[in-house]
């Protein structure tokens, strides 16, 4: 099967299954979630809806599989996962209350320093591949600074649903127009796409979703930094991938680097006591 074909059966099953997915997080009996209508977007939020599935979905998952074709997959994940950076920068602009301050600059950069270490890089490609691998971190960021903005009032189910759903389509719609190949389908093909449609994909934009519709983009997306360096450390585990002591470091600016961001300084709590003491 294509690698956007996989794509495309990744979000159909994550349609499908969503709701069973997260079922014990809702705290419905699992019969009843089962049966359950995702409810449809309101006709005033459709279009934002639309625009985060093309974004996120779609065109995220097309520009990665074609920068992996071309450019090794560690610089690849280091352009893609520069997306705190330019969501932060977004969320400056766009978002009110949400300035980008020195620390939360030297903590991204720190982080981003500490993946290009842990992925151990390999440069090389043509410039538009590079660029095309960027843009997905860029199309990445738009979508998440649209559901900021245009849609953190709704229910992280439906919204996770539809936009995936509205993504595979467009998925579905340039596999068929410029995929060639055999589809070969099994048992352990089928619990890859079950495996990444309802862990992978639905029930972690689920939690993303709700964790960024309560938390600071800058302070929510630099801990998505972690997902490369868990990929690293599972090939260490499951792969028996040496695990090199630059690689140790990059993990470690990496956590630095997210700790510096959602760092919150003790000295305003020790102000606001001392003025109640003296007031009292």
């Amino acid at each position: 099967m294509s690698n956007l074909g996989d794509e495309f059966c990744d979000y159909v099953s994550s349609r499908t299954v969503c709701s069973i997915a997260i079922s014990d997080w809702r705290g419905r009996p699992l019969r009843g979630v089962l049966y359950e209508k995702i409810p449809s977007p309101n006709k005033s939020d459709f279009k934002w809806y639309a625009l985060c599935g093309l974004f996120q979905t779609t065109y995220f998952n097309i520009a990665i599989q074609i920068s992996l074709n071309q450019i090794s997959a560690g610089l690849t994940s280091v352009l893609t996962y520069s997306m705190p950076l330019f969501l932060s920068l977004m969320a400056h602009k766009w978002i009110p209350g949400e300035q980008l301050t020195p620390r939360k600059i030297i903590g991204i950069a720190l982080g981003l320093a500490g993946l290009s270490l842990a992925m151990n890089i390999r440069l090389g490609g043509s410039f538009w591949t590079l660029l095309l691998a960027l843009s997905s971190a860029i199309s990445w960021a738009v979508a998440n600074l649209l559901f900021k903005v245009k849609l953190k009032h709704c229910d992280s189910v439906q919204y996770t649903t539809w936009q995936m759903t509205i993504g595979a389509a467009g998925l579905l719609l340039y596999s068929l127009i410029f995929e060639r190949g055999e589809s070969n389908w099994g048992i352990m093909p089928l619990a890859y796409i079950l495996f990444s449609g309802i862990i992978a994909s639905a029930l972690a934009f689920v939690l993303w979703n709700h964790i960024l519709s309560r938390t600071e983009a800058s302070k929510a997306s630099v801990s998505l930094l972690l997902v490369p360096v868990v990929g690293v450390i599972s090939g260490m585990v499951f792969l028996h991938e040496a695990l090199r002591m630059v690689t140790l470091a990059g993990i470690a600016l990496v956590l630095a680097g997210i700790w510096i961001v959602n760092w919150k300084s003790a000295q305003p709590s020790r102000l606001a006591s001392q003025n109640v003491s003296r007031s009292s």
